[in-house]
């Protein structure tokens, strides 16, 4: 049987980035089924808001401070995450290191500040519905803050290793800071129910 060559895709990338990428599509989908997980339990904040005769319930609202910390924290990493997507874009691999290290701090930061935030909530989870919706609502976005954190480390931490050599890696980095995006979206809305709600 004699072989001919059809068509030459030698020259072709490796690998994809963004939606030529399957890894991309995964976090397209984790982040639905988890956007979804966070607007049931805002609905279900609104719907007891709503139903009790008075909100939040005979507590004192929670002390904004460290919550407007963290939001100014992570809106301000949105500018060198921006940043690191480009030099991702672009395979350049010294600046995309520096970005991974910054957005390393950039992560750990609000984690640091959100131990100070559980007690500034002035409620315990247990001691009424309200305390228990505040609770669920810190901790499910900090579940993402860890999930997001540990990814970056991982990453930062292999592109310091010949596995950064692989094209592959950056669009993992590209991958990692399209969720990034989310974690710092989704914290908006939850800072307005958490601090400022009970407060109206």
């Amino acid at each position: 049987m004699r072989e001919r060559t059809v068509l030459e895709l030698s020259s072709l990338p490796t690998f994809g980035s963004g939606p030529r990428s399957p890894t991309w599509w995964g976090t397209l989908a984790f982040i639905a089924l988890e956007g979804t997980g966070f607007v049931l339990a805002a609905a279900t904040y609104l719907y007891l808001a709503y139903i009790a005769p008075g909100w939040p319930l005979s507590a004192a609202p929670p002390n904004h401070w460290p919550g407007t910390i963290v939001t100014i924290l992570l809106v301000a990493s949105l500018v060198p995450n921006h940043i690191l997507s480009g030099y991702a874009k672009k395979c350049e691999m010294r600046p995309v290191r520096i970005g991974m290290l910054v957005m390393t701090a950039f992560g750990l930061a609000p984690l640091i500040v959100r131990g100070f935030e559980f007690p500034a909530l002035n409620i315990y989870w247990d001691t009424n519905a309200y305390g228990s919706m505040l609770w669920v609502l810190l901790g499910l976005h900090t579940l993402h803050l860890l999930t997001d954190v540990g990814d970056t480390i991982v990453l930062a931490v292999l592109m310091f290793t010949h596995h950064g050599n692989s094209g592959r890696r950056f669009a993992d980095v590209e991958d990692n800071i399209f969720y990034w995006y989310f974690v710092v979206l989704t914290w908006l809305p939850l800072y307005f129910l958490i601090y400022w709600l009970p407060r109206f």
